[in-house]
């Protein structure tokens, strides 16, 4: 089973619908312990860095949430899902990410506009196993404000007021700024092999 983890931020059934979709068996969880025994693991998040933060604070996920990634369990967070993999971001000053990656979400520009709400076209700087080569310049769905910055785990990125970070991979530990749920076709292939990398482990 692939958990989608539920701790109270936003519409997370979406998530579900596509997963199932792609004929994976995903589940919402509400409770860590439900991650034992997951084959992959899904992290939604919408809304302010902070107030996810502290959700996951709240409903006793962090440390559930880093173990799994420790131990290799596959691992996509989606959205404020993935900057949560960071250390922290500057919209939401004092409040602690994950800290699986290093550096803090900041916010996007100089001069463009506020969220970012559209579909942009995502560049890789190397393919990997979410984002073959094939998926260069492949439409997605964006919407944030704020974005982790560019490093070694960056595999593709998207042009708005400069290089975005899109999609972060390192072994089965993945992360996208975009909605692959609401990114069409080229979404659901990205969950679909989210999905086999999890049955495969």
């Amino acid at each position: 089973m692939i958990a989608v983890v539920d701790y109270g931020i936003g519409n997370l059934r979406s998530a579900v619908k596509a997963m199932t979709t792609v004929g994976a068996p995903a589940a919402l969880v509400q409770d860590p312990l439900e991650l034992q025994g997951a084959t992959g693991v899904v992290l939604p998040g919408v809304g302010a860095f902070g107030r996810c933060a502290e959700a996951l604070d709240a409903g006793g996920w962090r440390d559930a949430l880093i173990e799994v990634i420790e131990a290799g369990t596959p691992f996509l967070g989606i959205c404020v899902g993935f900057q949560l993999l960071y250390e922290g971001s500057e919209e939401s000053p004092g409040a602690k990410g994950l800290g699986v990656f290093a550096g803090t979400s900041r916010k996007l520009g100089p001069g463009v506009k506020l969220p970012q709400i559209q579909w942009n076209q995502l560049h890789l700087i190397r393919p990997g196993s979410l984002l073959p080569a094939e998926t260069d310049g492949e439409w997605m769905y964006f919407v944030h404000s704020y974005a982790p910055p560019v490093g070694e785990e960056t595999v593709a990125t998207c042009e708005y007021g400069g290089d975005v970070a899109a999609s972060v991979e390192r072994e089965a530990l993945f992360g996208c700024q975009f909605h692959p749920e609401k990114s069409g076709p080229s979404g659901l292939r990205l969950l679909g092999r989210f999905a086999k990398i999890a049955e495969e482990r």
